[in-house]
Order: C-alpha cells, then structure tokens, then sequence
C-alpha cells in the first residue's frame, strides 16, 4: 500500500491510494471530479485519514470534544432521537458544551472538569432546574455513548455527576384546570370550531398537543368509538412546502387506542359533518393537503411532512388532517397560539397551557377513584411513577380537604375540653 496519488483526467482531478488485498487481488479507493489539485489533494488525505482509522476521520486520542460532538450527533442522535429531541441536543451542544468543553480533548475530560463546568454554569444563569437537568442529561448520554458503544475512552467520567442544589424559583407551575374555567373558555371561544373542538379532545382523552394537532380522520374510528394515536406533529424551518412534519409518537407506548366517551364522540361527529359542509361550500378554494416520505442520508423513510396540494399532482396519498382552518388551511399547533393569549389575558386564567389539559385529565380521574394503571395506558405512560410524578396536581383546596378529613377523625370530647385553655 501506498500513500496518496493524484491524477489529472480530463478536465478534473482525482485522488487514488491503495487498500488491502482482497482474495490476493489489489484493491484501490479514488474519486473524481475535483476542479483543482489541491481540492484532490486535501479530499484524498481525509478520505485515506478515514481508511486507515477504519471509518473514522480523525485519530480517538487526538479528537475534540468539540470534533466528537458533531460525530455524536450525526451517527447516534440523528438514528436514536426524536426531532424535537435532537434539536434541544443541537441548542445546548453548540450554545454550551463546544463554547466551554469543545477545544480539550475527549479523553482529557476528567469528572473534576465537568462537575466544575456544571457548577459553574448553575452559578452564572437563572434557568429553570429543568433545564440544568437537560443539560446534564446530554452531558451523560454523549459520555456514555463514547463509553459504552465507541469505546473512545475507557473511563465515563459523568457516572458520578449531578447537579449542586438549586432553588427552582422558576418552575413552571402545571395548572390544574376546573370545570368552571372549562366553560369559561369553551363560552368564550364558542364561535371557533377548531379551537373548542380539539380542546375538548384533550379535554376528555388527555391526549399530547402534538397528537392531537397530527389526528386525521383515518385515525377515528366512529363505528368502535376509538382514537387510534398513532404520531405527532412538529414543526422544522419554513421553506417553499411548509413547516409541518408527522412522526412517531412519543415512546412506544404512546402509540395506544383511546376510547370515546359520548361526549367526545358527538363532538368529533358533529364536527366532521360541518367540516364537510364547509369543503363542499368552499369547492375548489378548500386547501387540501398530502404526505410526502422524508428520508434519510440512508434512504430510509424516518418522517413524513404534511404538504400543501397542487392541482397539477395526481396519485397522492391525502393527508385529511381533523383540525384545520374553515377554508381547510392546516396550521398545526398554531391554531392555539391566538386563544391562549386572550385565555391569559382577558378571561384571566395565567400561566395555563394547552398541555396542561392533559394533567388535568389525570388528576380529575385518580381522584375520583379512577386506577392509576388504567389512567397511565389511556396516557401512553409506561410506568405509572409517570402519571404519579408529572400529573398529579395539588390545590389549596385539596390541601384544606385532607386537614378536615383528619379533623372529622380525630377530633373528641377530651381534645375540646382542653383546648379551651380556660383561665381560673
């Protein structure tokens, strides 16, 4: 074998260096097509870099931090993750981790660094705990990662980090809807059918934002009273087709069949009729849409995005999206941008979100002697702590209940009498 050669052919240049024998036969890698020399030269040196390092393109006791990150998220995060996922991943590798971690290198990074690097970081910003914690968590998987599946180091140097403690003053407080402010909102929003329509299928499901927003009309089933959750939307950066993609639920578990009640059932009924009085009323200028297969650098279908028709575009697979505008637009979780901010500021109800139906669900169901486990599958929750830790609210009323409770039990003749403290 020898190193690098390159060639002119033709117009262009082109690299050439020799492998391994094959069966005794000589073996060579080249590739054309480069305008000058030097691209030829600087391609055939990193591509060669790559074969004698088996695949990789840099040495694992010379690379970055900042040089295994990109590998990371490109060969693990990209195949393993969700796209909303990947991209909290993005933010905080670029944002925090090169910025502080990235010029050392990976096996240099010793547990003292990190601990140091975290403590830092919790000192110098305000952020939510949640978010310290997501930082961690991206700190620990990329570790591991290099650990466990490339065996880059051979000590994780993350296993023993966690956070110093934090006064959470910026916690979110999950609001726990009642029927009163249920009214008040579906009262108030009366006149706009995809809103009242698709709060009431969290309402009565507890139903993710994103799996209701990606419902389609295949995935009700009428005739059994089911909702099949089969995916969710996100959106991605806007270009000529939209910004609106489909994926998989979740987890694995998100994927499940929630029953109908009467009311939900009448709601999505009632709603499917108009909805088709208004395409019919609307002809040609009702906007329909279809999914288009997105692959990846594999070939291999990961998501699907949810495009507009064109009248020109034959054999398409429709995407009958349930919530869409009166002329048939799809805006996917947007149709909740508007109510929620006369929902905060004119009818006063603060710091409730849409999600937050879906404690509510919960909540409302456990307490009235609903099974955990029971609620848990209508979720989509694999372990019941879930629904245990993230889902069950508390109200000050709640709190005056379990005091009155404990009054009416334990409270006697001989208590009143001494409590009375008579003087004399």
């Amino acid at each position: 074998m020898g190193n690098v050669t390159i060639q002119k052919r033709g117009k262009y240049y082109q690299y050439k260096f020799e492998v391994s024998k094959v069966d005794g036969k000589r073996k060579f890698i080249n590739k054309s097509g480069f305008e000058t020399k030097d691209e030829a030269i600087k391609a055939g040196n990193i591509a060669y870099t790559e074969y004698l390092n088996t695949g990789l393109v840099f040495k694992e006791k010379e690379i970055s931090f900042s040089d295994y990150l990109d590998y990371w998220y490109e060969n693990y995060c990209e195949l393993n993750l969700k796209y909303n996922t990947r991209r909290t991943y993005k933010t905080i590798m670029d944002k925090y981790l090169k910025k502080e971690l990235g010029k050392y290198r990976l096996n240099a990074i010793t547990s003292v660094k990190l601990n140091s690097f975290i403590v830092d970081l919790c000192n110098r910003y305000n952020y939510k705990k949640s978010y310290y914690s997501n930082i961690l968590k991206v700190l620990k998987n990329c570790f591991r990662v290099a650990t466990d599946v490339y065996g880059f180091i051979k000590y994780n140097p993350t296993i023993t980090l966690k956070l110093p403690k934090i006064e959470d003053n910026n916690a979110f407080e999950k609001h726990l809807y009642n029927k009163q402010e249920i009214n008040r909102i579906l009262e108030r929003f009366k006149d706009d059918d995809t809103f009242t329509c698709a709060f009431i299928t969290s309402c009565f499901t507890g139903m993710r934002t994103g799996e209701v927003c990606s419902l389609t009309w295949e995935d009700i089933d009428f005739k059994n009273r089911i909702i099949n959750v089969k995916h969710t939307v996100y959106d991605k950066p806007k270009d000529e087709k939209g910004r609106w993609y489909i994926g998989t639920t979740k987890t694995k578990q998100g994927t499940r069949q929630v029953n109908m009640c009467k009311t939900l059932y009448n709601a999505l009924l009632n709603y499917k009729k108009k909805q088709q009085y208004l395409k019919k009323m609307y002809g040609n200028q009702y906007m329909s849409y279809h999914f288009e297969d997105v692959k990846n650098k594999y070939g291999k279908i990961v998501e699907k995005r949810i495009v507009q028709n064109e009248s020109s575009i034959l054999q398409i697979t429709n995407a009958n999206m349930v919530f869409v505008r009166e002329d048939g637009k799809y805006v996917g979780r947007n149709i909740l941008n508007y109510p929620f901010k006369i929902i905060h500021k004119e009818l006063g109800i603060e710091n409730c979100r849409f999600y937050d139906l879906r404690g509510s669900y919960a909540t409302i169901n456990l307490r009235n002697g609903v099974e955990i486990r029971d609620v848990a599958d209508i979720l989509g929750h694999k372990f019941i702590e879930t629904t245990e830790n993230f889902y069950i609210s508390s109200t000050d009323e709640n709190k005056k209940n379990v005091s009155d409770v404990f009054d009416n039990l334990m409270s006697s003749d001989i208590i009143e009498d001494i409590i009375k403290y008579e003087i004399g």
